[in-house]
């Protein structure tokens, strides 16, 4: 599930990452993408973008999950938290953890929303957020850890958002998968 064909960050360093933490040869994740192993090392070196298909094969592979022990106590921590705070999938916005404060804000139930990508609610300014992030080095573990903006409104009663400074802040699941923790501060 893309984001917006507008914002595509290149997956490569994830892709890599991935591939390290799982010990995954080249040869094997190329088994997995049905491409050839110097495929692998373009996509993994930014020299080569992957396919529409290619793409949603990674996402699906690469998509933040609470799999841990540690992964399910940040979500116990999210969800007992006061703070308006959401934790979701830094690839492709699926929410993963809520605090109460924030799901009160939903006209849907909490589990309604859970697993599911909340990118079609984000407001103008996010958009432009996301976008800068790659420049940032946000997706290639480069950049800084939060970014803090303005996040102006949107017109959804699903998943409103209101004026306010955000900060998102970068987290690595237990599997490597990349998580962003919201706050509205």
């Amino acid at each position: 599930m893309t984001i917006s064909p507008l914002h595509t960050p290149p997956l490569g360093p994830q892709l890599k990452r991935w591939r390290t933490l799982r010990r995954v040869k080249q040869s094997h994740a190329a088994e997995l993408f049905g491409v050839a192993q110097s495929t692998i090392s373009r996509w993994e070196a930014g020299i080569q973008q992957m396919s529409p298909d290619e793409r949603a094969t990674a996402e699906r592979l690469l998509a933040a999950r609470l799999d841990s022990a540690g992964d399910h106590a940040l979500a116990r921590l999210i969800a007992s938290s006061t703070a308006r705070m959401h934790l979701v999938c830094d690839l492709t916005h699926r929410l993963l953890a809520c605090s109460p404060s924030r799901a009160a804000e939903f006209s849907r139930p909490l589990p309604a929303l859970l697993g599911t990508s909340l990118w079609r609610y984000a407001s103008p300014e996010i958009v432009r957020m996301e976008a800068a992030l790659d420049p940032l080095g946000w997706h290639d573990r480069a950049g800084p850890p939060s970014v803090e903006f303005a996040t102006g409104t949107n017109a959804s009663r699903v998943v409103p958002i209101r004026g306010s400074t955000c900060r998102w802040t970068r987290m690595t699941l237990s599997d490597g998968s990349a998580a962003r923790l919201v706050e509205t501060l």
